[in-house]
């Protein structure tokens, strides 16, 4: 929910801080003050186009900072992690700045981001609706989510079940089209396979052998300077007349004879058994390494030839054996599919057929729930805006196919109609900016508890109402902001008194400009404002009679 508003040089506002709480808040003030403005403001947070019209006369810039206590909300607050977000204490800090020059600058928690950042998180954070507004009404897509919200759990183990379907579907689909579109140069694919396969399995390389070869071909290329200097450490250690081994006996020998005399002789004797077992170790190790170094020069070559070959295959298929093989493996699985292209084709299909029949099967599942809860949900609706003084208001939801994506194959528009005589047509096509607003009400009174976002925002969606109707609307937005966090800008005295938050807007001249100003109404400013939203201008005794009683006082 929205804990902190914040407008500077913004039109006509100059500064203006609204603390805000859970709960239903109105703002309230005379035409032209300010209210749509702040609107305007939050808009403007959540990414929408920044116009340089919009900054105070002389200022550099307009700002907006909206703060968000996302506690509540463990969903939105993994959204901002996927955007590397980092949230202080739950808290998302929304800014946005517009310079008088045109440019416009956003940030998340202080870092700049994309605006298409806060256009992606605007409609999960803030849900706006407003007498010209009605961007959510106006797109099937969010009525198909209306009403997935409304059934709930019951739908989303179906959804999963088309997500999983639609995954293997696509699978096959791609396999048979990567197939059909190889068979087209089917014959020019064979002989390259056929070549390729060909010359790595007529090499036929071991993964690692490169490496082994590089260190037997130093081998074989110093081999006689390495057995040289082998047979040198041989005769120092082990067979001249006097060498290490036959020395270090004798000094084991030595040691042991004196033990009966001092034991403390007992660790150097160690260190030297030691040692004498390493140097045998040393010793076997020369002698066959000796015996392994090969001055043969057709050895040399064959290694020399063999190295070449695997360089040849390295620059072709791979940066090393095991990647060569790699290649190798997809090669030969191609070309048995190319060469087996009329069964291969067969099963491919079949493949796809049974990967579509059961993604249909999904679907259907799906469509079978949401036509059924739908006429419960149209229902539901259908009351709702007769509660609101629609008393002839029909409200629809009808179904069309569509091709199956990851919300099935459903597409789904509201249809409305307010007159008696007159058959539901598609929402968006008839219903004027009052009666949309009321329909979004309707819709969001229905789905209260159930799913949406945090925050809704209400701009006079009082219009055009009055008495009974208006107190009405009043008593739905009050049930709406036990489950939401509900602003509503409105001239009506009944919605505005239903509001457990009160803010007036109002606008003065300073120093030749005017200014708006927003005040936190204390209980008898409240009780005024209320008085000056009944009588207008001139407050009544009558008038603070009647807002008391709307108060409750």
């Amino acid at each position: 929910m929205i804990v902190e508003l914040t407008v500077e040089n913004l039109a006509i506002i100059e500064r203006a801080e609204l603390q805000m709480g859970p709960g239903f808040t109105a703002l309230s003030g005379e035409t032209g003050a300010g209210k749509s403005l702040l609107i305007d403001a939050i808009e403007l947070a959540m990414g929408e186009r920044a116009d340089t019209e919009l900054v105070r006369t002389g200022a550099p810039k307009a700002s907006v900072q909206v703060v968000f206590d996302l506690s509540s909300q463990p969903s939105l607050r993994e959204k901002c992690a996927e955007f590397g977000v980092d949230l202080t204490e739950n808290l998302l800090f929304v800014q946005r700045e517009v310079m008088a020059e045109g440019r416009s600058v956003a940030r998340l928690n202080g870092k700049t981001c994309p605006v298409g950042t806060l256009r992606a998180l605007g409609p999960l954070l803030v849900d706006l609706h407003g007498q010209h507004d009605h961007q959510a009404l106006l797109d099937p897509v969010r009525h198909l989510a209306y009403l997935d919200a409304w059934i709930g759990p019951e739908l989303t183990p179906l959804l999963s079940a088309v997500a999983d379907r639609l995954v293997a579907y696509r699978a096959a689909h791609q396999a048979l089209r990567a197939f059909r579109s190889n068979i087209r140069d089917r014959e020019h694919k064979l002989d390259l396979l056929r070549f390729q396969v060909k010359e790595i399995e007529t090499v036929s390389p071991v993964a690692g052998e490169y490496e082994e070869l590089e260190s037997a071909l130093q081998r074989l290329k110093y081999s006689e300077k390495l057995a040289e200097g082998v047979f040198t450490a041989l005769s120092a250690v082990a067979d001249a007349d006097v060498n290490a081994q036959d020395q270090l006996g004798h000094g084991v020998q030595s040691l042991q004879s004196l033990l009966k005399f001092d034991e403390a002789l007992q660790a150097p004797l160690d260190r030297l058994t030691a040692a004498m077992a390493e140097l045998d170790e040393a010793i076997v190790y020369l002698r066959d390494y000796a015996e392994s170094l090969d001055a043969d020069p057709s050895r040399l070559d064959e290694v020399t030839e063999r190295m070449d070959a695997l360089k040849r295959l390295r620059r072709k298929y791979g940066e090393n054996e095991a990647a060569i093989l790699e290649f190798l493996i997809k090669a030969q699985n191609e070309l048995a599919l190319l060469e087996d292209a009329e069964a291969s084709e067969d099963s491919l299909l079949d493949d796809e057929k049974k990967a579509g029949t059961e993604l249909m099967a999904a679907c259907a599942k799906v469509t079978a729930l949401r036509l059924a809860k739908g006429i419960d949900f149209a229902e539901i609706v259908a009351d709702q805006l007769r509660d609101l003084g629609m008393e002839r208001a029909k409200f629809d939801v009808q179904r069309t196919d569509k091709d199956p994506d990851e919300t099935g194959a459903d597409e789904l528009i509201f249809l409305f109609s307010a007159n008696a005589g007159e058959d539901p047509k598609p929402l968006n096509k008839i219903a004027s900016g009052g009666e949309m607003s009321r329909v979004m009400l309707a819709i969001k009174t229905a789905l209260a508890g159930r799913a949406g976002v945090p925050t809704l925002i209400f701009d006079e969606v009082d219009a055009g109402l009055g008495g009974r109707t208006a107190a009405i609307v009043a008593r739905k937005l009050a049930e709406l902001a036990t489950h939401y966090q509900v602003l509503v800008i409105s001239h009506s005295p009944q919605i505005a008194s239903r509001a457990t938050t009160h803010f007036r807007i109002s606008k003065a001249e300073s120093n030749g400009r005017v200014t708006t100003r927003i005040v936190g109404l204390q209980p008898k400013e409240r009780e005024e404002e209320i008085a000056r939203m009944l009588a207008g201008e001139h407050v009544t005794e009558s008038a603070l009679a009647n807002a008391r009683e709307l108060l409750g006082l």
